[in-house]
């Protein structure tokens, strides 16, 4: 499936879950754009889903613990990468000078 049309189906569902709890749907909206992805819009309709909160606060504060989790994520990966490069030129060298 084409990433935006998932992309657009979960925005969608995230929409409706959180108008179907009594809350504007352009605060659906905005957590959707916020998180992103449709994995991370996952993570928030299943806590919509089965929280069911009451306060649009509870929505943001998750919204926001979501995205803090991505942000790691992303963190460690990257940092992963850098620490793979930097043990292949300690394993390999700069590859400038052939010894």
């Amino acid at each position: 499936m084409d990433n935006r049309i998932e992309w657009a189906r979960k925005h969608d569902e995230v929409v409706r879950a959180v108008e179907e709890l009594g809350f504007p749907g352009e605060l659906g909206n905005q957590v959707a754009r916020q998180l992103g992805s449709p994995k991370a819009m996952e993570r928030m309709l299943a806590y919509l889903y089965n929280v069911k909160p009451q306060r649009a606060e509870m929505v943001v504060d998750e919204m926001l613990a979501i995205c803090s989790d991505v942000d790691r994520w992303r963190d460690k990966k990257a940092a992963e990468e850098a620490n793979a490069r930097y043990n292949q030129i300690l394993y390999y060298g700069l590859g400038g000078d052939e010894e």
